[in-house]
């Protein structure tokens, strides 16, 4: 009876935990539908529209390794929830955000609470199923409500945006939110690390600066034009940031980032295929909903309908790269990957507002099967070789590239129409995008090229010494 209780409190907790995902990832996916409706309310141009998408990106970029760390110091439950109460508060204000400058702001205090959550609740769910095999279906229920909130995310902000507007799709999160709160402070135990990493905040200020510059200086670039004094200063402080995290972390005990990792061939690469998947889901994302929206003229909900297929192959292809990793390794669907990225996108830059609708979301489809594949072998592949206690830095640090990738996408995609856009964004929008789709098929062919270098002998011989060095240095500190 009291292991059945048990048990139950943990899916609960489980539960809670997949909420939280849930409403981040779906406020990834959603904005994007709302993009042309909140341009026209607000006023805002192009730049705009993309800073809606980046401010939250960034933030969450800069803030996801020190949020974790700082749960382990704290206590998870403690963090989890502040986490909880400064998203809810965010999407409250977005949804009342005068203009699209207070959006913005709005948007960056959404992502610090949402910092606060996907990587704490993993932590929670890891010290609340400790059995490995329970512990490995509770994870897969984590990845598909990843799946599940990307499937819905453009339907529900169709469903939303087209009769209520596009301040709806924040709404939602509140009371979601304040559930959540209430959950779990009944249910969710608190937990803290045996031995949490210390705090960097040298090394947080340098990647925070970093990001900032660099998306700034590319989303800025084609209003202020790119040889100003703003957008070659935003360039060089992004390489000064650069050049001082190579020289201040190997200094720190416990950095932030410890760049001895990026000795580990598997490790390198799953950074620069996270950076490569989620900059063309970013930019697909982007570009997709203003082709849909102003060159083709649909409604939110049609568009949000158009892009299903996409969202459902990927729902359904996986779990089935899940499988094929545990079977065949990383490699097979890393070429999966590429080829369906380069493929899809390669293929988006030929279209029209004429062109047939099966054929788009046949496209759509093969889009969701590269997006679809490239998940589990980018956190195995971070994983791999390292040992168990740095497992959890490695897995963060993939979690992070995501979101750079994401932002990344995003600044270049639509600096790339900006540059070439000549008369309105409906007019000429699919001339203005074609260079920003063969770019994102760019994308595709470094998942693929990467994939094949990083997957075989050499190196995983690289990982294995990486490896050592780790365990070397926790065998010193247990001695001390």
């Amino acid at each position: 009876m009291g292991d059945l209780v048990g048990r139950r409190r943990r899916v609960l907790v489980l539960a809670i935990c997949c909420t939280s995902l849930f409403i981040v990832a779906l406020d990834n996916t959603i904005i994007n539908v709302a993009l042309p409706a909140i341009a026209r309310d607000l006023d805002a141009p192009l730049s705009g529209m993309q800073w809606t998408i980046d401010a939250y990106t960034l933030v969450l970029a800069s803030l996801l390794m020190l949020s974790g760390s700082t749960a382990d110091r704290i206590g998870r439950r403690r963090t989890f929830q502040t986490g909880l109460v400064i998203f809810s508060a965010g999407s409250l204000l977005c949804s009342v955000a005068p203009s699209v400058t207070w959006l913005v702001v709005f948007r960056m205090v959404q992502a610090v609470g949402g910092s606060m959550l996907n990587p704490v609740a993993m932590s929670i769910i890891t010290n609340t199923f400790t059995e490995p095999r329970e512990r490995a279906r509770a994870i897969g229920v984590w990845g598909g409500v990843a799946g599940l909130s990307m499937a819905l995310g453009p339907l529900i902000g169709g469903l939303l945006v087209e009769p209520v507007g596009w301040r709806a799709i924040f709404w939602i999160n509140v009371p979601i939110g304040i559930a959540a709160i209430v959950l779990t402070a009944v249910f969710v135990p608190e937990s803290r690390a045996p031995r949490p990493r210390r705090i960097d905040p040298g090394g947080q200020l340098l990647v925070a600066v970093l990001l900032a510059a660099l998306t700034t200086g590319i989303i800025e670039g084609p209003n202020a034009g790119w040889g100003s004094p703003l957008i070659v200063g935003c360039f060089a402080v992004a390489a000064l940031s650069l050049i001082g995290l190579v020289l201040y972390e190997p200094r720190r005990d416990e950095p932030l980032l410890d760049l001895r990792f990026f000795r580990s061939a598997p490790f390198s690469g799953a950074a620069a295929i996270a950076v490569s998947a989620f900059a063309a889901l970013g930019g697909f994302l982007f570009l997709n909903t203003v082709y849909l929206q102003t060159a083709r003229g649909l409604s939110p909900l049609q568009a949000g309908l158009c892009t299903l297929p996409m969202a459902l192959t990927a729902l359904v292809t996986g779990p089935l790269s899940g499988r094929l990793v545990a079977a065949r390794g990383t490699r097979p669907s890393l070429l999966i990957a590429g080829v369906a990225y380069t493929a899809a996108c390669a293929m988006l830059s030929f279209v029209t507002p004429a062109t047939p609708l099966p054929a788009l979301l046949a496209i759509y489809a093969v889009f969701g099967l590269g997006f679809g594949v490239v998940n589990t072998p980018i956190t195995n592949t971070a994983v791999s070789g390292m040992p168990r206690a740095q497992a959890g830095v490695a897995a963060g640090v993939a979690s992070t590239s995501r979101q750079i990738g994401q932002s990344l996408g995003v600044a270049i995609a639509g600096s790339v129409v900006a540059s070439s856009l000549t008369g309105s964004l409906g007019a000429g929008f699919t001339d203005a995008a074609r260079a920003g789709w063969w770019i994102l098929s760019g994308c595709g062919v470094v998942i693929l090229s990467v994939g094949l270098l990083t997957s075989g002998r050499w190196a995983r011989r690289t990982a294995s010494r990486v490896a050592e060095i780790f365990e070397r240095d926790e065998a010193k500190a247990g001695v001390r």
